[in-house]
């Protein structure tokens, strides 16, 4: 058995998600092998070699996959996916725009969001917003799975020596183009990747109160901010700072809800978290039912003054 990882990367570097996908990759058995596909992207093909646990790095290099383009990318892998049982995606938004694609060419049931692996042909992932698992078994020759990030430790991005191949890559398919990108800058930690998040809920009020109540806090900790799906509809934070079942997961090390109610369809989102604190003014809110710490409070008052005792 061999499994192919489809890496997401920058063409420098390889992105977090990548070696959460590698390590579930690696409980599958036999080897692992990780595809870079980009354009001048020698640079993540040689971080992707420096993994732990990784044995080969196939990379396939032209203009039409400089932006990991769907049509283009799910072509590439076709074109090596006979060689492989497992071929695993993060279940990010780039990961879940193509390996539908390649399951769908394949003719074979995509297992999606898994959070363990068991055997090689059995794996776990949550449904009904996370308050059920599926065990699930496939018969498929080739195995296409999304891989949550949460559950799964990201392998070392050091320590690896695996050996480059590099092939040909597929022509351009002509479906799509890539015409720009407006990409949000900002110092704070990357959401998913943070160690310590900040969300806020609709009770914050309006976006002023959401910025002028939670910024001071995340500065604090050095935190991500995050915001639940009705703070979201309701203008007070952007779209990408989303934590739920339609927004990002994220399992941090600490995460400090808010005025955040706990709807099943935010506790979908951050529930694994090591570490949640919850700060609501309604004592019998779900969120209390989820929190390793709880504080019936008024937030106006309660965060600024934990503000000022750290």
């Amino acid at each position: 058995m061999t499994a192919l990882v489809i890496a997401e990367h920058d063409n420098a570097t390889i992105k977090g998600a990548t070696l959460n996908a590698v390590a579930a990759a690696a409980q599958c058995g036999g080897e692992v092998h990780v595809l870079i596909a980009g354009h001048n992207a020698a640079g993540a093909a040689a971080a992707a070699a420096q993994i732990a646990g990784v044995s080969k790095v196939i990379h396939a290099d032209a203009e039409s996959l400089a932006h990991g383009l769907a049509e283009n990318m799910a072509a590439q892998v076709m074109a090596i996916a006979s060689q492989y049982t497992h071929i695993l995606f993060p279940a990010t938004a780039g990961g879940k725009n193509i390996a539908p694609r390649v399951a769908a060419k394949l003719d074979v049931a995509q297992i999606s969001d898994i959070t363990k692996v068991i055997a090689a042909d059995i794996f776990e992932r949550p449904i009904y917003a996370g308050n059920a698992i599926a065990t699930v078994q496939s018969a498929d020759a080739i195995k296409v799975i999304t891989v949550r990030g949460t559950g799964f430790d990201a392998e070392a991005a050091s320590g690896g020596s695996a050996a480059v191949q590099t092939v040909t890559a597929v022509a351009d398919s002509g479906k799509s183009t890539f015409l720009g990108s407006e990409i949000s800058k900002s110092e704070r930690p990357e959401l998913t990747a943070a160690k310590i998040v900040v969300s806020g809920g609709r009770a914050l009020g309006s976006a002023q109160k959401f910025n002028e109540v939670l910024i001071p806090l995340a500065d604090k900790l050095g935190a991500a901010l995050g915001a639940s799906r009705a703070a979201v509809d309701a203008g007070y934070a952007p779209n990408d700072w989303q934590v739920g079942q339609t927004g990002k997961i994220v399992a941090p090390q600490l995460y400090v809800a808010c005025g955040i109610s706990g709807a099943i369809q935010h506790l979908a989102g951050m529930k694994d978290s090591r570490v949640i604190v919850a700060i609501n003014k309604d004592a019998e809110a779900p969120i209390f039912a989820v929190a390793d710490y709880g504080l019936a409070a008024d937030l106006f008052s309660a965060v600024p003054e934990l503000v000022q005792s750290l």
